[in-house]
Order: C-alpha cells, then sequence, then structure tokens
C-alpha cells in the first residue's frame, strides 16, 4: 500500500526509536564480515615444496587460520540486566552484537589486507619466477618482491582500516552513529583472544 511504511524487524520501540536502526546495521556489518571471510577462504596456491615456507605463502596461511579462529569464536553474550523494559534490554544487546560483529569485521578486513598483499607477492613472484626453479639471477627481484610484501603489510594500520570501514559505510549510506570507536574494537579483541 503506498505510502504505508512496513516495520523492517519486530525489534521492541524504544523511546530512542533506533533499535530499527540498530538491527539493520548489525545485519549490514555481518554481511560484510560474511563477505569477507567468503575471500580468506578461498582455496589457496599451492607452492612447490621448495617454496612452502617462503613469506608470501606464510602469510596466506596464517591469514586463513587466523580469519577460520575469528570466525569460530564464540559470541559472549551479557546477561546482565539492567532496566527491565524491554526496548532498554534489547538496545543493549544490540550494541553488544554490533560490537562483536564489528570487531570480526575489524579483525576480517585486516587479515583480507594482508592476504592479498601475499597474493600480490605471489603473482610477483611467479612473474619473476616464470615457471622455473629459483636460481642466482632471479636473487635481487625475489628480495625486492620480498620488501615489497613487507612495506604494504608495515602500511595496514588500525586506525587505516577503521577509516576505510567508515568512508565506506557512510558512501553506502549506512547509519554509522553507534558503530564503536577503535579502542572498543581492540579492546573487544583483547577480551577474545
Amino acid at each position: 500500500m503506498p505510502g504505508k511504511k512496513t516495520p523492517l524487524s519486530k525489534t521492541t520501540p524504544m523511546a530512542d526509536g533506533l533499535n530499527e536502526a540498530r538491527a539493520m546495521r548489525v545485519a549490514e556489518v555481518m554481511n560484510d564480515f560474511q563477505r569477507l571471510q567468503q575471500y580468506l577462504m578461498q582455496p589457496q596456491p599451492n607452492p612447490p615444496m621448495d617454496d612452502y615456507y617462503e613469506e608470501g605463502y606464510e602469510m596466506l596461511r596464517q591469514c586463513r587460520a587466523a580469519a577460520s579462529a575469528v570466525l569460530s569464536a564464540q559470541y559472549d553474550p551479557d546477561l546482565r540486566q539492567g532496566s527491565s523494559e524491554s526496548g532498554e534490554v534489547e538496545k543493549r544487546q544490540l550494541q553488544r552484537v554490533l560490537l562483536d560483529a564489528s570487531a570480526r569485521r575489524f579483525q576480517a578486513q585486516k587479515l583480507y589486507l594482508r592476504a592479498v598483499a601475499a597474493a600480490r607477492w605471489v603473482n610477483m613472484r611467479n612473474g619473476i619466477l616464470q615457471g622455473q626453479r629459483r636460481h642466482a639471477g632471479h636473487t635481487a627481484a625475489l628480495q625486492q618482491a620480498d620488501n615489497a610484501l613487507r612495506a604494504e603489510v608495515a602500511a595496514i594500520t588500525d586506525q587505516q582500516i577503521v577509516n576505510d570501514l567508515r568512508t565506506k559505510d557512510w558512501q553506502a549510506g549506512h547509519w554509522l552513529q553507534e558503530d564503536p570507536p577503535l579502542q572498543s574494537l581492540l579492546g573487544w579483541i583483547r577480551n577474545h583472544q
């Protein structure tokens, strides 16, 4: 029916009227987290045995293992009750879920950036070797690829990740009013390791 608004979810009304926005934000963050996880769990290159422990290949394996750990970490609901008003309880629950989802997405984004850098390293390395076994003639170019990987990974900072995620979310028109700050994300990560 034109002009009639249909609620987005069956959230309990709350004095501030934002529980539907909170629930929608949780869904947006979880969808982004899922997209990152799907990328991180894609099949990885199978390096020759001689190269198995090379830096970029190890990084890819570490990213995949860490992504799996982030995904399998249990949600820790805070069951303490403050206000008995259902809207207020739901507000707190949605804020906790948003913190949990945001921290997981933050971790997945960091792993994604590292995995992309490692995949770029694999491509550079393959371009240098061109299917050959490495030899002394490759040393300088392979060292340059290793240095490029290290520099790219060193440039990945927590603040940069948060800024990039917020910018992307803002450009998509998402509601960001209650997105947790970086310090809250890092606190959640420390408490769940």
